[in-house]
């Protein structure tokens, strides 16, 4: 029986990869594991599966989905993560992590091994999922089973080469030996998946008309593009729509610029202008016109090769943006800006391009900050505390606006780029 392991099971992976896995009409299983959230491992463990709730333009469909017949909580059992790279059945690892679960240093983009997750790994026992891929590779290489194909499926620009410089980065700390026919292909992926509250479960479970173990909700809508670059098996994902190309970057990049992109601008503006969800926001006109400029200059950074397609794309994302029954939370996109900002946005700062529309979404974030700082309100980010210094040490605002511009990666480039950004966010408000 072939076989997965998923690291990091959550709402997006059981929307997307495992719904092409279960439609991919062949006979796979997926060992998941699940890092730390117990309540979702409990109801994965139970054996049900989980339900997952399809929104479309004739409303909202059900299925229940149940691939995952192992389940395995990081957390607490580690150790069983590292046996299940040594199942001579697994072909695949597929991810799931966020951007922060990389541990990557911002400025080279190799693994940073000050930190603290890692930092641990290499004391002891791994438990962050850089640490248990290099040593479950490694323990997979000393049984002699062959290689995998480990496939990441997060919003990271050429996410299989970091993600295969940060094992090997570790493997080498750690003293550890891969099998050098390890393939890390890049992917694009894409479906709103919002998290699952009280309502929307109960919404899941009226229309399944039947329980609905650990529902999950998404949209009719979904993509995956994936460089054909396997060391074995595989499921026949594209015959449920998976796109196999020898080239993700140009996908990739539309996506990043324009999806998730507009998605940020409406997190930050939208919750600073006091709305709750991304219909909400697109339904502002003045956040819908500064999707649109944001839009436009992303069109234009992108390759030829998708240019094309870009018109169609924008009219498909407006669509999908304003569709009220999906409640997609404000606060869940704003999670992490300082890692999601030097995906998504800086690009269009670089090289000389004018796109102010661009610097905006870099203000308002800079001021989404400083409001949480002012308001004490936790800020949910991976550099929460290296933010909170920045904001406490700067002199001025301008010195805070240079070292959070900064800590995304934007350059002062011109002579009043640093000026206009602090300009932007003392108009708004800060």
């Amino acid at each position: 029986m072939a076989r997965i392991l998923h690291l990091g099971v959550g709402n997006f992976h059981r929307a997307h990869q495992a719904w092409y896995t279960a439609h991919a009409g062949d006979d796979w299983h997926i060992t998941g594991v699940v890092m730390r959230n117990t309540t979702l491992f409990q109801a994965m463990q139970a054996g049900a599966g989980y339900r997952l709730g399809i929104r479309g333009p004739d409303g909202l469909e059900t299925e229940n989905i149940t691939l995952h017949d192992r389940m395995i909580l990081a957390s607490r059992d580690p150790a069983l993560v590292l046996a299940a790279f040594a199942d001579p059945d697994l072909q695949i690892v597929t991810l799931t992590i966020t951007e922060k679960g990389y541990c990557l240093d911002a400025a080279t983009g190799a693994l940073d091994l000050a930190h603290p997750d890692i930092v641990g790994d290499l004391a002891g026992q791994p438990k962050s999922a850089v640490g248990l891929l290099a040593h479950g590779l490694a323990r997979r290489a000393a049984k002699g089973l062959g290689p995998l194909t480990v496939l990441s499926c997060d919003n990271l620009s050429g996410n299989g080469r970091k993600l295969a410089r940060a094992t090997a980065d570790f493997a080498r700390a750690a003293g550890l030996r891969i099998d050098a026919h390890t393939r890390f292909p890049d992917t694009m992926v894409d479906r709103i998946t919002p998290a699952t509250t009280p309502r929307l479960a109960a919404e899941i479970a009226a229309a399944a008309a039947a329980p609905a173990p650990a529902p999950v909700m998404t949209e009719a809508f979904t993509e995956w593009v994936i460089e054909d670059d396997f060391a074995g098996p595989r499921p026949a994902w594209e015959t449920a729509g998976a796109e196999l190309v020898r080239d993700v970057a140009p996908f990739e990049m539309r996506k990043l610029r324009l999806l998730n992109a507009a998605h940020s601008w409406l997190a930050y503006a939208g919750l600073l202008a006091g709305h709750t969800y991304v219909h909400q926001a697109m339904a502002d006109p003045r956040l819908a016109n500064g999707v649109e400029r944001l839009w436009d200059e992303a069109q234009r950074s992108l390759p030829k090769v998708v240019q094309d397609s870009t018109a169609a794309y924008r009219a498909a994302l407006r669509a999908r943006f304003a569709v009220p029954e999906m409640r997609h939370e404000l606060a869940q996109i704003a999670v992490d800006g300082s890692l999601k900002l030097r995906e998504r946005i800086t690009p269009l700062l670089q090289g000389g391009r004018d796109a102010p529309q661009a610097g905006d979404v870099i203000a308002v974030w800079i001021a989404f900050v400083l409001r949480c700082h002012r308001s004490g309100t936790p800020l949910a980010d991976a550099n929460a505390d290296k933010i909170a210094a920045h904001v406490q040490n700067a002199p001025d605002l301008r010195g805070v606006c240079a070292a959070l511009a900064q800590l995304v990666g934007v350059r002062d480039d011109t002579p009043d780029t640093l000026g206009r950004l602090t300009t932007r966010v003392a108009v708004l408000g800060a």
